[in-house]
């Protein structure tokens, strides 16, 4: 007889049927779920809910190992990132879309960007938060010295470069106060790395 009930982390449930054991992590069944509704294209009430059976179903067939990834969800850190990620698309899309049509060619360069953030989880996140910013490429990340390599377009400027990595250090932070621990959110507020780190 199957029994479900509430595992010792507060976004996981275990799924027992006889002597075996399965976990459903909340967090995988809802970005299994995201997925499926992106490959179909539309989302609907029928796209969620086949969504979410489709994840559970592959949580149940394929278990994965119990590894506490350090993803902690804090709905008011998510908005905070959602309303800024809108903001920083739009002021980006107007920056790019002025220098396409401004005379004269702009000289692009790759920008090391320190993190103060080293778990795994907070560096990919940060990545692919700035990754859908115009104009915002991430185009190496380094995980042995938590670094990320940024495409900025007008290089020549001394304060676009500054202002890239201030750009990402901004959303290293919200990223940490959206999904981080209690110590990844710490070392988010620590004070940026100092100097011109190199490639």
């Amino acid at each position: 007889m199957s029994n479900l009930f509430r595992d010792r982390s507060p976004y996981s449930w275990s799924f027992r049927v006889g002597s075996g054991r399965r976990v459903l992590e909340l967090p995988l069944v809802g970005w299994l779920t995201v997925i499926w509704i992106l490959l179909w294209g539309t989302p609907s009430w029928a796209n969620l809910v086949n969504g979410v059976v489709v994840a559970v179903c592959l949580c149940l067939a394929f278990p994965l190992p119990a590894v506490d990834l350090g993803l902690r969800l804090r709905p008011l850190g998510i908005l905070r990132l959602g309303a800024y990620l809108l903001y920083d698309m739009f002021s980006s899309s107007v920056e790019v879309t002025r220098q396409i049509f401004a005379k004269g060619p702009y000289r692009a360069a790759v920008v090391a960007v320190p993190l103060r953030v080293r778990s795994d989880l907070m560096l990919t996140a940060t990545a692919v938060a700035v990754s859908n910013v115009p104009g915002g490429s991430v185009i190496e990340v380094r995980r042995a010295t938590a670094t990320l390599f940024l495409h900025v377009l007008d290089a020549e400027n001394p304060g676009e470069i500054e202002g890239a990595r201030r750009r990402v250090w901004r959303m290293e932070e919200l990223v940490a106060r959206a999904f981080g621990t209690a110590e990844d959110i710490a070392d988010a507020a620590r004070p940026v790395p100092e100097g011109d780190p190199s490639p």
